[in-house]
């Protein structure tokens, strides 16, 4: 097998503004392109109705996409119906963002006032130094800063 396209997630957010604010000013991705999405999409995925979808291309190829439900369920709190998020839960732990270079985006997520998870805020993990943050959410963003050489077979970091 052999993947013909860059890698691609798809998160479901409560506002659309705030996130494509974070990943674009601060990760550094950019609007690739928005649609609507039909029902017949979405609803099999569990997504409910017609969804808004916002592609981000990330810098090195990838892609995020932000999922807007346009359904009633998208107006009920999340904490209504999902736990807080974690890291530490079954499904989706964290994004990982491969950076040249760490620091100007811990200071632009600082400048933001985006909330660290790692203490300290950058950590020394396999010779590359990492610094996990929330995004605007409260998912869990993984910074890895690519100058720390090559982890070995089978790690990104």
């Amino acid at each position: 097998m052999v993947m013909t396209l860059p890698f691609e997630v798809g998160v479901v957010v409560r506002d659309v503004r705030p996130m494509e604010r974070f990943y674009c000013e601060v990760i550094g991705c950019r609007v690739e392109r928005r649609s609507r999405v039909p029902e017949s999409i979405g609803g099999p995925a569990g997504l409910g109705g017609e969804l808004l979808v916002v592609w981000l291309r990330v810098p090195s190829g990838g892609c995020v996409k932000l999922i807007l439900p346009r359904s009633d369920q998208a107006s009920v709190p999340v904490s209504a119906y999902a736990p807080p998020l974690s890291a530490g839960r079954p499904g989706l732990a964290y994004l990982t963002f491969h950076l040249d270079d760490l620091d100007p985006v811990v200071a632009a997520l600082r400048a933001a006032g985006a909330r660290p998870l790692s203490d300290p805020v950058v950590v020394l993990a396999h010779g590359r130094r990492i610094s996990f943050w929330a995004d605007p959410e409260g998912n869990v963003v993984e910074l890895v800063d690519a100058r720390g050489g090559n982890p070995g077979p089978g790690r990104s970091n």
